[in-house]
């Protein structure tokens, strides 16, 4: 048997022809016929070599390229320039066509004489499907890059310059391809990012990690910025080596704008949450001092009646009663801060109003200039007038604390109108800004959120106790208005009240004069005193008997009701309002006025709210009142006995006690 060693080269190089099965390898004569045919060629073109072998080479073509001239034009290339390579259409003979890659190269002999051509053909049809798939499939991709409006798709090269761009990129950012294909990136940064070299630390991160994320503001062509969310991801080929980058980029200046109202919301409503927190530890607070205040007061004026003739001892009760007048103002500051104070709301006019109180404003800040600017048109407010002018000491105290080297202190007032979407606390209607600016020191930021609680101070030792501006807090909360504070270090101070316009012009101020004397009396009649408390009730009756009227003492409003159903009689019933049990000194008031209609009434209370109330006209004497009070009040009920219902207004605690009012068969 013949060995490839024994064969001769001609011999092995037929038989490796004749071995390749995955081409088409025949030759040709100079004038285009088949002189030779390889068992590939007769499975891919299905022609045996007999069925072939002798005919033009053309009959391999479709009808369409022999038309064309394909076969000559091959020929023609392939003398020419030695080597032809062509993609078509190639027939088989069973007539089914088959998409082939076919190269045609020259042969010839030592002398350079043609000879004839080498044909290789390669059916590449499953190839040209995948390749066509693919151009499909990349197509489709960039009518859906391009038709995404909303998100900016574009890539990067690996150095960040601009090669691709989607009409979303256009619509957010203003540049159409043509102006940002082939510029860097970084020009939709801003120029504090450019500086901070963001562009290209995004870059380095998603070559790194694979993916960048960062929100920020980025600008459009036309200088504007919007707030962008993007998304940079590093594109790499199959051996991994890094191509560029895709980047995403969506306009959420909207979604972060309902973000940052949301958060303000929550924030303010977690604000009003912890003032009305504290407004209630407030109250009570001061509900209880009051109570205090009332046996220091009570004992006091006692002791001074005795100590009428003693020098030292009259020194010794005054500065206990002066005392008792400073705590009495701190409960009214908390009272008016956790909203719990009684108003006396009356139509007023603030340039008058403040302009007749700067006498006093102006003795209280001594080194610091005071300018008061309120224009002659300003609206008339509903205020409690006196709470106003409290407010206004605290605030103008405050920034004369501000400014130790003196400096200048301005109160100005502006009509203004409060639209729905952009007023402070959500306010909205006719309101006057009643402002209070000076030049001190101002406010650190931190500390800005925390000046209107109570009890917050930044004095040093005892000089203040936190509740001025807490005070002013809770007088235009009250006052159906709201408060709020700017400011800047080494910049001042500015803190605005909106005060609500009232429906009427305002009257003119009357001042009103008392000339009844606050000392003792040698009065007549008998008075029922409703008080739990054990001290305040011993307090209570020393006053009610250095008026020089007879009392009982009744712990409770069910005792004051069992000492009535025996028969005893009362020129008048003096009872506290907050008192434990099913019936409180409201309930004991109506229950009165059923079962014994004749008798006067009047209440005491360190406490009222009247946020949550109904309004009955019931005289009150607030905790802790002087002896000069609790005669008066006396005075005025058993001197016009067919008046008794009325007085100053009381205002319920609570819905309960409203209803009790309403409703006194339900008890």
């Amino acid at each position: 048997m013949e060995t490839i060693r024994q064969m001769t080269d001609e011999r092995r190089f037929q038989l490796l022809v004749e071995a390749v099965t995955d081409y088409a390898i025949y030759m040709i004569d100079p004038e285009g016929c088949i002189v030779s045919w390889n068992s590939g060629a007769n499975r891919l073109k299905r022609y045996t070599a007999d069925q072939i072998v002798g005919k033009h080479f053309s009959t391999l073509f479709s009808e369409e390229d022999q038309k064309e001239g394909a076969p000559a034009i091959a020929l023609s290339m392939a003398r020419s320039q030695g080597r032809f390579e062509s993609v078509g259409w190639r027939m088989r003979q069973d007539g089914s066509k088959f998409w082939a890659r076919g190269i045609l190269e020259t042969i010839k002999n030592e002398d350079g004489n043609l000879l004839g051509f080498a044909m290789v053909t390669r059916d590449i049809t499953e190839r040209r499907a995948e390749l066509n798939a693919l151009t499909e499939s990349e197509r489709q991709f960039r009518l859906l890059v391009s038709g995404v409006t909303d998100h900016a798709l574009y890539m990067l090269d690996p150095n960040g310059i601009v090669v691709t761009w989607n009409s979303g990129a256009q619509n957010i950012k203003g540049y159409n391809a043509a102006e940002i294909v082939g510029r860097h990136f970084c020009v939709f940064y801003n120029d504090e990012d450019r500086l901070a070299d963001v562009p290209a630390r995004a870059l380095d991160m998603a070559k790194q990690h694979g993916k960048w994320k960062a929100e920020g503001w980025r600008r459009r062509k036309d200088g504007s910025f919007f707030w962008a969310s993007e998304v940079i991801d590093a594109v790499r080929d199959e051996e991994g080596s890094l191509i560029g980058f895709a980047k995403v980029t969506r306009d959420i200046t909207e979604r972060r704008q309902a973000q940052q109202a949301l958060e303000k919301s929550q924030e303010q409503l977690g604000y009003l949450r912890k003032m009305e927190a504290l407004g209630r530890l407030t109250g009570s607070i001061a509900h209880n001092f009051n109570n205090l205040l009332m046996i220091v007061s009570g004992h006091a004026q006692t002791v001074k009646t005795l100590l009428k003739n003693d020098a030292k001892g009259s020194r010794a009760v005054d500065a206990i009663e002066i005392a008792a007048k400073r705590g009495a103002t701190l409960t009214r500051h908390m009272l008016s801060f956790s909203g719990r104070r009684q108003l006396n709301p009356e139509t007023a006019n603030l340039r008058t109003l403040v302009e007749g109180f700067g006498w006093l404003l102006n003795s209280l800040i001594t080194n610091v200039q005071l300018t008061i600017l309120i224009p002659e048109d300003i609206w008339p407010v509903a205020i409690d007038t006196s709470e106003l002018e409290l407010a206004l000491v605290n605030m103008v105290l405050n920034s004369r604390e501000a400014m130790p080297q003196g400096g200048r202190v301005t109160i100005s007032a502006e009509n203004v109108r409060l639209p729905d979407d952009d007023s402070p606390k959500h306010l909205s209607g006719d309101f006057v800004a009643l402002r209070i600016i000076d030049t001190g020191s101002g406010i650190p930021a931190e500390v800005l959120p925390k000046i209107f609680d109570p009890f917050f101070t930044t004095k040093e030792g005892t000089k203040g106790a936190g509740l001025g501006l807490s005070q002013v807090y809770g007088f235009a909360i009250q006052s159906q208005g709201a408060v709020g504070a700017k400011s800047e270090i080494g910049k001042g101070t500015e803190i605005t009240m909106h005060l609500p316009r009232a429906a009427a012009a305002a009257a003119e101020l009357v001042v009103r004069s008392d000339e009844e004397s606050d000392g003792a009396g040698t009065a007549d009649g008998r008075v029922l005193i409703v008080e739990d408390d054990p001290e305040v009730a011993e307090v209570t009756a020393a006053l009610v008997g250095q008026l020089g009227y007879e009392y009982l003492l009744a712990h409770g409003a069910d005792a004051a009701l069992q000492v009535l159903e025996r028969g005893e009689k009362f020129d008048l019933v003096f009872s506290d309002v907050a008192m434990p049990g099913a019936m409180d000194g409201i309930g004991l008031a109506h229950a009165l006025r059923r079962l014994y209609p004749g008798v006067p009434i009047l209440l005491a209370s360190g406490l009222t709210s009247p946020d949550e109330a109904a309004e009955v006209e019931i005289p009150l004497l607030s905790k802790p009142y002087a002896l000069g009070d609790l005669r008066r009040a006396i005075n005025q009920l058993l001197s016009r006995p067919d008046q008794t219902r009325e007085g100053n207004l009381v205002r319920f605690p609570n819905k309960q006690q409203a209803r009790k009012a309403l409703h006194p068969d339900s008890h």
